[in-house]
């Protein structure tokens, strides 16, 4: 198995950047979900779920400074008096871009019917020090991707999409990384353990540059996948991950010794 996809979110819910390689931390790739867009009437951490706009402007970095880009062009460097105006006028309401470095955990909401935006909106808090729906990475393989396009060939079946950290290349179909739940994987010299599947929701049927909406996507993976794709993973290891990287699946650290699956 080979790494062949890495990509960090500087901003939540903001388009991300591809990366070379990128350094892995106990709390997740350097850089990763650090920074959000915070609704000043609530309080809450905005995301595509009810802002579906989000996904139009990207974020990257410059040095330790996140760089925004609207879907107009206009730019906003690092948080600030000047960045949160912008972003204020951009969203039609008073936000702020706001670090995850020493939060409790933000608070933000997700619909009970994800094809459905007028369903209710459930509130839920995110895990401490990042801006990270669950846990510190995602990772997503080729099969998964192949088996959700043959059941769904009408729909884009992009990467980007599912806004994973890690897309690990594996032969054949099937939902693989289900498997290694409780397993370690070393990827390169890091390793991770798989946690929990990933419960997908609304943010799958967005549009995006490239992408249009598309809610069948979503009932493709309820229908045949429980809403599940990709899982949630701890890193157990931190280290240099690079494009091109092999991937090892190791069996159950519980067991005595680390046999390879």
């Amino acid at each position: 198995m080979e790494l062949v996809g890495l990509w960090r979110y500087p901003v939540k819910s903001l388009q991300g950047e591809p990366l070379a390689s990128a350094s892995l931390e106990d709390s997740g790739l350097v850089g990763d979900r650090q920074w959000g867009i915070r609704d000043e009437r609530t309080g809450r951490i905005l995301t595509a779920r009810r802002r579906p706009e989000l996904l139009a402007a990207a974020a990257a970095y410059d040095d330790d400074a996140p760089v925004i880009t609207l879907p107009d062009g206009r730019t906003a460097v690092g948080p600030g008096l000047s960045t949160d105006n912008l972003l204020s006028q951009w969203l039609g309401s008073a936000v702020s871009l706001v670090s995850s470095a020493g939060s409790a955990g933000g608070r933000a909401e997700y619909f009970a019917d994800a094809t459905d935006d007028n369903s209710l909106a459930i509130e839920w808090t995110m895990p401490a020090g990042r801006y990270v729906d669950a846990a510190p990475v995602l990772v997503l393989t080729t099969a998964s991707l192949r088996t959700a396009a043959a059941l769904h060939p009408g729909g884009t079946w992009d990467p980007r999409r599912f806004r994973p950290n890690m897309l690990i290349d594996v032969e054949g179909d099937g939902w693989v990384e289900d498997q290694w739940v409780s397993h370690s994987l070393q990827v390169g010299a890091a390793t991770v353990m798989p946690t929990q599947p990933c419960v997908r929701c609304t943010m799958v049927t967005r549009a995006q540059p490239g992408l249009e909406p598309d809610v069948d996507v979503f009932r493709t993976l309820a229908r045949h996948h429980h809403g599940h794709f990709g899982v949630w993973s701890d890193v157990l290891e931190g280290a240099t991950v690079s494009i091109g990287d092999r991937a090892i699946l190791a069996a159950d650290r519980s067991a005595e010794g680390v046999a390879s699956l």
